[in-house]
């Protein structure tokens, strides 16, 4: 492993304080979303240390190594346009946000982590100029090829100066899941300030720290995801800048996420009162201890025994489980409780980008969903857990003939 792939932080990256602490750790792993060819799969594969660290000045979690981001998004396989619900989700988010803000056809949306254009896509449809930037070169040529313009660069104060020189300044920049994913956050904060317009809006997506609290998603832990998101964090890092959070939402996606809107301290936008409802449930959930954080590790070994144990029960009566959702906090699971294809045969991914492939670290092989109409196994064990209702609607024949789902989160079950 060369010493440029990877680097241990020693300072907070919202406060910038030397004082963080490792507060638990998944061992050495690889990275969730570095699949296998068949060629690769008795090669070596990179293993890069997973841990949690947190931040005693400011109360904020993070990952406490950073995996050089070429190696995470070049050749990134994930392809957000191969899910129906976050089809829907990205609709009804343009909709809303053309409607709140009064955007229309000069107003520009710029789309930080754009993947293959899900969220450009339907604010093209409602006749908003759009621009993605990416770094993941087969997506976003995927996305350019279907008339999204998309950068494939890496968002930062540099191409900030080149999109407002060619584009103009930006009505609205969103990072929908992608914030989580990165590590110099000052850099990108620095071009949101060069790009927005005055009374320009950025939209943060990400999961949420109390969710992934009380439903143990100890799976959203791997390499991309650096920072662990809540309202008091967000605050924090912008008050640096004198940018404010003025407004906060829950959405549904990944189990529980925020949306977040942030601007200018000079612009018109009010500080709305759930931002200091959520600052109190953050309170009372005490995200901003170290205590509740060593808690989690240990309720996680708990998870892990009886998953292990409900899944050596099933195989103990000579019953085939497929995994259904290639995602990257399947792989975390994987790994870390240490499941193999001496566990699952197989498993079924919606995306041809992943089909034929292997998973990274555990190796099963990576299959299309007619896989298990022809092959019909007993259980479809759900890695991809935040799609479990879409997937058990979809499946409703499988379930017909006696087929079972098996659900990790937030306690193992059967149904």
């Amino acid at each position: 492993m060369k010493s440029s792939a990877i680097f241990l932080l020693k300072y907070c990256r919202v406060c910038k304080e030397k004082n963080v602490e490792k507060v638990a750790s998944f061992g050495p792993t690889p990275l969730a979303n570095a699949f296998l060819k068949s060629s690769e799969v008795d090669l070596p594969e990179c293993y890069y240390p997973l841990d949690l660290y947190f931040c005693n000045s400011c109360g904020f979690l993070q990952l406490g190594h950073v995996v050089n981001p070429s190696l995470l998004f070049k050749n990134y396989v994930y392809a957000s346009s191969t899910s129906q619900v976050f089809i829907k989700h990205f609709q009804d988010f343009a909709s809303k946000i053309v409607g709140e803000f009064s955007l229309n056809k000069d107003s520009l949306a710029v789309d930080i982590g754009s993947n293959d254009g899900i969220l450009l896509k339907p604010f093209k449809n409602l006749g908003i100029k759009i621009l993605g930037v990416d770094p993941a070169e087969e997506i976003s040529k995927k996305a350019n090829r279907e008339g999204i313009p998309t950068l494939i660069e890496f968002f930062d104060s540099k191409i900030a100066k080149k999109i407002k020189k060619t584009y103009g300044s930006a009505d609205i920049i969103t990072a929908t899941n992608a914030f989580a994913h990165i590590h110099d956050l000052d850099e990108i904060i620095k071009g949101l300030k060069i790009l927005l317009k005055d009374q320009g809006v950025f939209i943060i997506e990400a999961p949420y720290i109390i969710d992934f609290l009380k439903n143990k998603y100890f799976d959203l832990v791997y390499h991309e995801h650096l920072s662990y998101w809540s309202v008091r964090s967000l605050i924090t890092l912008f008050h640096r800048f004198d940018m404010k959070v003025f407004d906060v939402e829950k959405v549904g996606v990944h189990g529980g996420s925020l949306r977040v809107f942030v601007a200018l301290n000079s612009s018109d936008y009010k500080i709305k009162k759930n931002v200091r409802s959520f600052l109190k449930q953050e309170k009372l959930a005490r995200v901003d201890k170290k205590e509740t954080y060593v808690i989690f590790g240990s309720t996680i070994q708990k998870s892990k025994l009886a998953l292990i144990k409900l899944l050596a029960k099933i195989k103990s009566k000579n019953k085939i489980i497929a995994g259904y959702g290639a995602p990257a906090k399947g792989n975390t699971l994987l790994n870390f409780f240490g499941i193999g294809n001496e566990t699952i045969d197989y498993i079924v991914d919606d995306s041809p980008l992943k089909q034929g492939l292997f998973s990274p670290g555990k190796k099963i092989p990576i299959v299309s969903p007619e896989y298990v109409r022809l092959h019909k196994p007993d259980y479809l064990f759900i890695l991809a857990w935040n799609f479990a209702d879409s997937i058990i609607e979809r499946y409703g024949d499988f379930r017909k003939k006696g087929g079972k789902f098996i659900i990790p989160f937030p306690t193992p079950k059967i149904v």
